[in-house]
């Protein structure tokens, strides 16, 4: 096991700019990038495309505004102060107007991003 330590990283949501993403678009905060072994995006959630990830499990926090995730064909409601965990392997998607924190582990890497149905 390596004994090197990692290091600290400190970004502001307004020093990262959002990206196009299947849930609509991401602010990805702190990445694997960074020499983080989870990542923080802020994803604000309009129509989103079914998909999932083999390796990675996510938690969603919606902050603001309201919609729905679907979790492997089940829908759930949103509204700020909900969580979800979604498992890797846990088709999902989710659609309205909502911003949701999204915690990735490990680090979010987009090729362990498997669109469903394209």
């Amino acid at each position: 096991m390596s004994t090197a330590k990692r290091k600290p990283v400190v970004r502001h949501y307004d020093e990262v700019e959002a990206v196009p993403c299947p849930c609509g678009q991401s602010t990805r905060i702190i990445t694997g990038d960074d020499g983080a072994a989870m990542s923080a995006h802020v994803t604000h959630i309009t129509h989103g495309a079914a998909h999932f990830h083999e390796i990675a499990d996510e938690m969603y926090y919606t902050i603001e505004g309201e919609g729905y995730m679907e979790l492997d064909g089940e829908t759930h409601q949103v509204r700020p102060g909900t969580a979800i965990y979604i498992p890797a392997g846990v088709t999902h998607r989710g659609w309205g107007d909502f911003k949701a924190l999204i915690v990735v582990n490990p680090a979010f890497d987009p090729d362990d991003e498997i669109l469903v149905g394209t």
